[in-house]
């Protein structure tokens, strides 16, 4: 059907189909749909707009997707312990933003309100107003740095969560590249920020939010947890305790896909002080929400709550470990010397390489993966000194420790064997690079061999 209305993109999607069956797909933020969940997306749901919330929608006619939106949120709230979900939004930048403006409305509008006497900011006099824009302005946000592991909605300035606040950043040891807890505290005790941002898109380690909560809430601060990468190890019980930020923040945010295996798109849960003053999410931040792609997250999250799962999150946990023993006995640098979650980051300043020529010399050899800053990264943010890699989506496929050590084998293969080429003048380049002949080929071929004995939605041609 879609051959004979475009046929460029009909190709388009054969293409992607055959390079995600075909190559090593360690992108820490991408993973593999069930079929269930991408036939879910497809469906005449999609034609609906639906404003508003369950049972005050902006248009008529929004039964069903009522349904949709409650069935998703019930699995969501059960799924996580958390007293609130809600599940409109588009992205994880949505879901944060959608955060941020709760936080917002619920310890600075809210507060102003109840000091001029109305309960709406169209109650408010012009002066009144512009009083409260002041305050909205002059708000203060503390986030994970970005080459710490940060993500760029934690305060990054060309983001927009780095214009919203006044923002500072707290980073990791100098010498054991860890997250320091009373380093955090002092940056929180100093600065006085509205809101306290934990989670990662980077670092390769757990975080006690227990800790984070004390440190937040000392300070009057609300704790905030980006849990996008994580939460299917929160969702599997693999991060349970001080290690499952749901109990402890204030606010959650994450994405539906990644670990948790869903839909693209993300989510919030709050406590019921929160509630609220998220549910106003659409129209104060987003617009009509996604009656196919709620439907895709509600059974993606019921497939969560199977017993599988966890079996399936232990998995990436225990196959990240086999990967990062792997790099470590043939001789490479990580961040934080290994990993305790579902990512590694490989130090490429041993081979001689930026992140991006690394990236891209492994893409040449069947393996996708993505440069990421280290800390204190002296190539920036777009060459980057390393790259990320993750094991959710080979996980997925059935991969296993075995599997991961020779991953890691073949990695190394191909960095020892790539040189960065110099420029024109003869420095040192940053993104050109040579790998010995016959390298890339032979890598691609033992990629492929690897992935024949897990085949990627088995059954299906397009």
């Amino acid at each position: 059907m879609i051959e004979s209305v475009e046929p460029r993109i009909a190709g388009a999607i054969r293409s992607e189909l055959a390079d995600q069956r075909d190559s090593l797909k360690l992108i820490a933020s991408e993973n593999y749909a069930s079929p269930a969940v991408l036939l879910t997306m497809g469906n005449w749901l999609s034609d609906k707009y639906a404003e508003g919330t369950i049972g005050h929608r902006f248009y008529a006619g929004c039964q069903n997707v009522d349904t949709v939106e409650s069935v998703a949120a019930e699995h969501a709230r059960e799924l996580f312990g958390a007293e609130y979900a809600y599940v409109q939004p588009h992205s994880g930048i949505d879901a944060n933003l959608v955060a941020f403006w709760s936080i917002l409305a619920n310890r600075v509008e809210t507060p102003a309100l109840a000091e001029h006497g109305v309960k709406s900011v169209y109650d408010l006099s012009e002066d009144d107003w512009e009083v409260l824009r002041k305050k909205f302005g002059e708000q203060r946000a503390v986030g994970m740095s970005l080459d710490a592991g940060g993500h760029l909605t934690h305060g990054f300035r060309p983001n927009i969560s780095g214009k919203m606040f006044h923002q500072r950043s707290y980073g990791t040891d100098p010498e054991t590249e860890l997250l320091d807890y009373d380093e955090v505290a002092r940056v929180v005790r100093e600065f006085k920020p509205l809101v306290l941002i934990a989670g990662y898109s980077a670092y390769p380690r757990r975080i006690n939010f227990a800790k984070m909560a004390e440190i937040a809430h000392e300070n009057g601060a609300v704790l905030m947890v980006d849990m996008a990468h994580f939460a299917g190890l929160v969702a599997g019980k693999v991060f349970t305790g001080d290690e499952d930020p749901v109990p402890h923040a204030d606010i959650v945010t994450t994405t539906t896909h990644k670990s948790l295996r869903g839909p693209r798109g993300g989510m919030v849960l709050a406590t019921e002080e929160f509630a609220a003053d998220v549910d106003r999410g659409c129209p104060m931040v987003l617009g009509g929400p996604l009656g196919h792609v709620m439907a895709a997250k509600a059974v993606a999250l019921a497939e969560a709550r199977r017993p599988e799962f966890r079996t399936y999150a232990q998995h990436i946990a225990d196959n990240a470990h086999a990967l990062a023993d792997g790099f470590l006995k043939r001789g490479a640098k990580l961040v934080t010397g290994g990993t305790d979650n579902h990512l590694v980051l490989l130090d490429t300043t041993a081979y001689g390489l930026t992140g991006r020529q690394a990236e891209s010399a492994l893409l040449d050899s069947g393996i996708v993966t993505n440069r990421n800053s280290v800390p204190n990264d002296p190539n920036g943010a777009w060459y980057t000194s390393g790259v990320r890699l993750g094991t959710p989506a080979l996980t997925s496929r059935g991969l296993g420790i075995d599997d991961f050590d020779r991953v890691a084998e073949l990695i190394v293969g191909v960095l020892s064997q790539t040189e960065a080429t110099p420029t024109r003048s003869g420095a040192p380049g940053k993104a050109k690079y040579s790998i010995a002949p016959g390298v890339a080929e032979a890598t691609h071929k033992a990629a492929e061999e690897l992935l024949g004995n897990h085949p990627l939605y088995p059954g299906l041609e397009l």
